[in-house]
């Protein structure tokens, strides 16, 4: 991912606003897959048939990617880096988006099964009780994780751009083959858990239900009229939405035939629980809203910054450019542990905040050190536009200036504080209006927010460049950044990431106190600290 605006530059001649649109779109969907991979194996295949797929799907997808990098029919010829590209055909256009398209796929099916499938093992065969092993699993996964992130942005990034695209590809195409083979070949050994039902199903059966009953007069005292799940403490909907209250009343005895007084038609009855599950999911998303913008990536952006940057950092060592995402990653590895070690140790013994700020101030913490990074990203543009006009560089964007790439640093960094606060934040203030039994959709609720955040990031990169383009005039977002704007661009985030914020702040006054079932220091802490490792299971 890093590199790959550069690929789409370099051995394309897609211009920047297009190549930063088709990473955009690409992301977006590798997010929004997860949802329904997620789907898939909770409904109807099961997690190892979803990962399965997706394994196979990735491979593919990868080895494909290869060719386009192996076989020159496959790609325009370039006469030079950038600027002289035909263009690409439809047929090679294609190749390239059925690739992407493949790893999407394979992403999709992978990301949301992989952990769970893991914890299914464990639960099956060591006993569900014992949570210290549970706990060492999730801790090694998300070490795992970490690491690959670190050999993905220094490894992977570095052979691409000093050994060439074939290597490049041709490696991680090798590892994922060796993946796909590993995990089919235990297949006699794993524990599979049936596919049951799916939150999501549920959530549309409230919606269908609430529809064709429409007409229906709502009880003003006889709540026996409500269909009650027997599993439940739930007796009656609230009086908060009150048109989805129809999906759960109850019109002839007759819906609820089966023997153990469960619906027979779950398209015509639901019951006071799917319907406060979606009303939870409703709540939270003028919240889940605020986060969007945040997320907006800029890393393709800086990867070219980067390529017109002194990266001499070590004797003849040069950092690669796509590299740079690396800061972020470490300063998360710093600020989280010193925050949950240090910080909050000292507000419970000062200012009385036993789990330290709530999860709403982190949330805004976060947004505001976003804003801050976007704001230090324009002015360290500024700084690097300036040198290389003033060092005769205008028309050559391929031209390496005398400006260390450190400059691009602080950016970085303050970027990675943001990351920090503001996602936990979300993913906790999620939990304190889902009730526990959709505990394991708050990650598939943040995972949605990446793709619209990606979403989002494309249509405004395609907005830019056409608006800042009309009448002949350079592009902001022009294939020879020397010449356009990218700091303009910068400061359009960082006053989108202002109005955000009031927009935040004008949402935590709607929202008003929490509610009752928030994460306290209690007899329980244990377990819900346990639940909360376990959000990405779905």
């Amino acid at each position: 991912m890093p590199n790959m605006i550069l690929y789409l530059l370099n051995g394309y001649g897609m211009p920047i606003a297009k190549g930063t649109s088709v990473i955009y779109t690409w992301s977006a969907t590798s997010d929004i897959l997860s949802i329904f991979g997620a789907f898939l194996s909770d409904s109807y295949l099961g997690r190892f048939t979803v990962i399965s797929i997706g394994s196979f799907s990735s491979l593919l997808g990868l080895i494909v990617l290869w060719l386009t990098a192996m076989i020159p029919e496959l790609k325009p010829s370039c006469e030079s880096i950038m600027l002289h590209c035909s263009s690409a055909t439809t047929a090679q256009l294609a190749v390239l988006f059925l690739s992407l398209g493949l790893i999407s796929i394979g992403a999709g099916c992978v990301r949301p099964c992989s952990i769970a499938f893991g914890a299914d093992q464990l639960t099956i065969k060591e006993g569900s009780n014992d949570e210290r092993l549970l706990d060492s699993y999730f801790n090694w996964y998300y070490t795992s994780i970490a690491l690959s992130t670190i050999i993905a942005l220094s490894v992977i990034v570095y052979i691409q751009e000093n050994l060439g695209w074939k290597i490049g590809f041709g490696l991680p195409a090798l590892l994922m083959l060796i993946s796909a083979v590993s995990f089919i070949l235990g297949s006699p050994f794993y524990a599979k858990a049936k596919p049951g039902h799916s939150l999501l199903t549920s959530f549309v059966q409230v919606a269908v239900v609430s529809v064709k009953n429409r007409k229906l007069s709502l009880p003003h005292s006889n709540f026996d009229q409500y269909y009650q799940d027997p599993d439940s403490e739930l007796r009656v909907p609230t009086d908060s939405l009150r048109c989805l209250n129809k999906a759960c009343m109850i019109k002839t005895p007759e819906t609820l035939s089966n023997p153990d007084g469960s619906v027979s038609d779950p398209w015509s009855q639901c019951t006071v629980g799917q319907v406060e599950s979606l009303k939870s999911l409703l709540r939270v998303l003028p919240m889940w809203s605020t986060g969007i913008l945040m997320m907006v990536s800029q890393s393709s952006f800086s990867t070219l910054q980067a390529t017109t940057l002194d990266r001499r950092l070590v004797g003849n060592f040069k950092m690669p450019a796509g590299s740079f995402t690396l800061v972020m990653v470490i300063t998360l590895s710093i600020v989280i542990p010193t925050y949950d070690r240090i910080i909050v140790p000292l507000l419970a013994k000062h200012w009385g905040m036993p789990r330290g700020f709530s999860c709403k101030t982190r949330i805004g913490i976060g947004l505001l050190f976003v804003c801050v990074g976007k704001a230090t990203s324009a002015l360290v543009e500024t700084m690097r536009r300036n040198a290389a006009i003033e060092q005769g560089f205008e028309d050559q964007p391929n031209a390496v200036i005398n400006m260390s790439v450190l400059w691009l640093v602080p950016e970085f960094v303050l970027l990675g504080i943001g990351e920090a606060f503001n996602p936990v934040g979300q993913v906790e203030f999620f939990y304190t209006y889902f009730p526990k039994t959709m505990s394991s959709f708050a990650m598939a609720l943040f995972t949605l927010e990446l793709a619209a955040a990606n979403a989002v990031g494309g249509v405004l990169v395609s907005i830019v460049d056409k608006v800042t383009s009309l009448g002949g005039k350079e592009s902001w977002l022009s294939t020879n950044i020397n010449r356009g704007h990218l700091n303009y661009y910068y400061a359009l985030l960082t006053f989108l990431g202002v109005i955000n914020y009031f927009y935040f702040l004008a949402i935590c006054w709607a929202y008003g106190p929490a509610p009752g079932q928030k994460l306290e220091a209690s007899a329980d802490k244990e377990e819900e600290q346990f639940e909360y490792r376990e959000v990405p299971t779905s």
